[in-house]
């Protein structure tokens, strides 16, 4: 408490959304911006559904959806600890078995083309809240186009064999963080691939669903 509140001291933090000071225990994020945010239930997956829980509590929706489309296309890498910040909240609504994490990866062309992977920046603090590791060694191995504009069957379609686990995983609940979903295509095709490698459950949480 003693280094956060000399960290506020010497270098306070500002809202993402509004720009004005912050003011503990606030942090990326002001009260005022927080309870404006579009949130939204987050049903049950389906019984069909390789995922345990699929949790996005937010709305895609300004200034969400500003905020995603600038951390991931504009390099504004500032939104990531405050996007993180909204799911570690959300950990609360997940089970406690839960011994890793997965940023959804990207092939590692467009890695290099934008520099950093969103999901890193997102799953990274969530990491760390839950105390368990990051994986690295699951690839996305097939270059895929983008996935705006497509219908979920097209989605499913452009997806297909994008995914592969490189060696063993140890994790028994696995949970993968993304910033968007849409139609969930990406996380339920990234569970069917932890499944195949022998992972017993697999979760998703995401900032928000479109």
């Amino acid at each position: 408490m003693l280094l956060r509140a000399l960290e506020n001291a010497v270098m306070p933090l500002s809202c993402v959304f509004c720009g004005t000071q912050t003011v503990p225990p606030e942090r990326q994020i002001c009260t005022d911006c927080d309870s404006d945010l579009p949130r939204i239930d987050s049903p049950p997956p389906p019984a069909s559904s390789p995922l345990e829980y699929d949790v996005a509590p937010l709305a895609y929706e300004f200034p969400v959806d500003a905020a995603i489309k600038a951390l991931k296309f504009k390099r504004k890498l500032f939104y990531g600890p405050a996007l993180a910040e909204l799911l570690c909240r959300e950990c609360q609504h997940l089970p406690d078995d839960i011994d890793a994490v997965l940023p959804v990866p990207l092939h590692w062309r467009r890695r290099w083309f934008r520099g950093f992977n969103q999901a890193d920046e997102i799953a990274t603090p969530v990491a760390g809240y839950l105390a368990v590791p990051s994986l690295r060694n699951v690839k996305r191995v097939r270059a895929t186009p983008f996935q705006s504009g497509l219908s979920a069957r097209e989605r499913a379609r452009n997806l297909r064999g994008a995914f592969a686990v490189r060696g063993a995983l140890s994790a028994k609940h696995i949970l993968i963080i993304d910033d968007v979903i849409t139609t969930g295509a990406t996380v339920r095709l990234l569970a069917r691939a932890l499944r195949r490698a022998g992972v017993g459950r697999v979760s998703a949480l995401a900032v928000a669903r479109a």
